[in-house]
């Protein structure tokens, strides 16, 4: 074999390779180094038992998933939100499901707003449970609205519940991991604490702002390597989250149901948040396409981000102006097709 055929032979392999690549990044959830630890790292199963995790947000949504995926691994749970029976319901339904008993979960309702309870309520998880070991911050609220109807309490809501609410929690039971020197800070942010779009500008920003103070906060720790800090920023995913939206008065939400059916299935985003938690992840994105895509384009090709998000902003606004969802009508055809 000559060493020009043999170079031949060699490009086009890189070739096909890139190709075969291409294909697969076309039909990723997540990013690359989440997939890997997908395949070849450390598993839930192995990484995420005998612990004490305390969820926030936990009456719906990912945070509700969450806690039926974390139930069959045999942790002790604590479910807070603001909704007492919603969090007995999904109490109800782990103790059905899963692999616990009911001293095994406590149920500590609990408003992110109100600051000013976040002490005592660590201190119940602590006299109930000895420790806390992972700290999922998943409660927050979002918006559905444009700048120019939106009263500006809107926006300190948004800040006060997703970004200070997170961060007081946070400040609460971080000195017992300290402590300890072990103990993992989960934040569940947003795809939109990396990009934006229109008719979310408060809570692009109170999600931009969780992104810079946690990625801050892991510099801050490094002197505890056993104390880890996650910062997960699922797409679009099915849940209440839109329907529960505050619009452009504090006191409206926008209440109704959009079609969801280009969105990532809440067990799917939930295991690879697992993963991302068993492996020690600092960052994960969690999304199809193309919405993964326009992730990698805001970091790595900004001018061109900044292009197709201005188009695609236009038909998010004229989807919210006709009544429909925001995102649906042009990402369905990306969705993969299962039979």
């Amino acid at each position: 074999m000559s060493w020009e055929l043999l170079l031949w032979l060699l490009a086009l392999g890189t070739l096909l390779a890139l190709v075969v690549q291409l294909l697969r990044f076309l039909r990723a959830d997540g990013d690359l180094t989440l997939l890997w630890a997908e395949w070849q790292g450390r598993r839930p199963e192995w990484e995420l038992t005998d612990v004490v995790v305390w969820v926030t947000g936990a009456s719906s949504g990912i945070g509700e998933e969450l806690a039926y995926q974390l139930s069959k691994l045999g942790v002790s749970l604590v479910l807070s939100a603001r909704r007492a029976h919603e969090l007995e319901r999904v109490k109800r339904r782990c103790l059905e499901n899963g692999n616990l008993k009911g001293k095994d979960i406590l149920v500590l309702p609990l408003d992110l707003a109100d600051r000013s309870s976040h002490e005592e309520a660590t201190k119940t998880v602590l006299q109930e449970f000895g420790k806390i070991d992972i700290l999922v911050n998943n409660g927050g609220v979002s918006q559905r609205s444009l700048f120019m109807d939106t009263n500006v309490d809107v926006y300190k809501e948004l800040i006060e519940i997703n970004y200070l609410g997170t961060v007081s929690l946070t400040k609460c039971v971080l000195p017992h991991m300290i402590e300890r020197k072990q103990g993992k800070i989960v934040i569940v942010n947003s795809l939109l604490g990396i990009i934006s779009v229109p008719l979310s500008g408060g809570y692009c920003a109170s999600k931009h702002a969780l992104r810079g103070f946690f990625s801050t906060l892991q510099m801050e720790l490094d002197a505890y390597p056993g104390v880890t800090v996650s910062n997960i920023c699922p797409g679009p995913v099915i849940s209440n989250i839109v329907k529960n939206s505050l619009t452009g008065e504090v006191t409206k939400t926008l209440g109704s149901e959009a079609d969801q059916s280009h969105k990532m299935a809440t067990s799917r985003c939930v295991r690879l948040m697992l993963i991302c938690m068993a492996n020690d992840l600092k960052e994960v994105w969690i999304a199809e396409q193309p919405f993964l895509l326009t992730a990698y384009l805001w970091q790595y090709m900004p001018t061109w981000a900044w292009w197709l998000t201005n188009k695609l902003g236009k038909k998010r606004i004229e989807n919210f102006k006709s009544g429909v969802d925001a995102d649906s009508s042009y990402f369905k055809i990306w969705k993969p097709k299962h039979d």
